[in-house]
């Protein structure tokens, strides 16, 4: 039995929820969303809970369960709080700006990176090493803070790189003299 599946979702203030046939739409003051319904399961909506219920029960609908409660749950989080990551940027000479939407990235390369900001994306930059990327929408968020972390990914000998605030990189010892 899935332990995410059978929790129940809280609808905050000023979230507005629907059900359209095999979406899920959500209306806050960050923005609109919409999550997938698996064919497994069913949602429930009273008063200010979601509840998502399993029609039968087998290993593969048990996962399907949990992972649409999920993303229920980060869609209806992501309208009303939003998400955040906190990124740095460590090296000598290494930093980044921001003109308009482009995220312009010094890394020790020959060139200058620069990076289209997606929309729904916001970044902001806490001088010059730090900045912090949000977004309502959990999973597009993750993939744009991957992708400008694969720009320059901490290396293991000195740590310079890109990473994010709360990341431990393994530190590797140097040659022996």
């Amino acid at each position: 039995m899935s332990r995410v599946g059978q929790a129940i979702i809280n609808i905050p203030e000023g979230v507005e929820v629907k059900k359209e046939n095999s979406n899920f739409l959500v209306k806050g003051s960050k923005g609109e969303l919409s999550a997938p319904i698996s064919d497994t399961v069913d949602v429930i909506i009273n008063d200010k809970i979601i509840k998502v219920e399993l029609r039968n029960k087998n290993s593969k609908n048990n996962a399907l369960w949990g992972t649409t409660r999920a993303l229920i749950n980060n869609a209806v989080q992501g309208v009303s709080v939003g998400f955040e990551k906190e990124m740095e940027i460590i090296g000598v000479g290494y930093r980044g700006t921001l003109q308009g939407n482009k995220l312009t990235l010094n890394l020790g390369l020959s060139h200058p990176v620069e990076i289209e900001v997606p929309k729904g994306i916001t970044v902001k930059m806490d001088g010059n090493t730090k900045f912090t990327i949000s977004s309502a929408d959990k999973q597009k968020l993750g993939e744009f803070a991957a992708m400008v972390r694969s720009k320059r990914p901490p290396e293991p000998f000195k740590g310079k790189g890109i990473r994010y605030s709360n990341e431990y990189v393994l530190r590797k010892e140097g040659k022996k003299k």
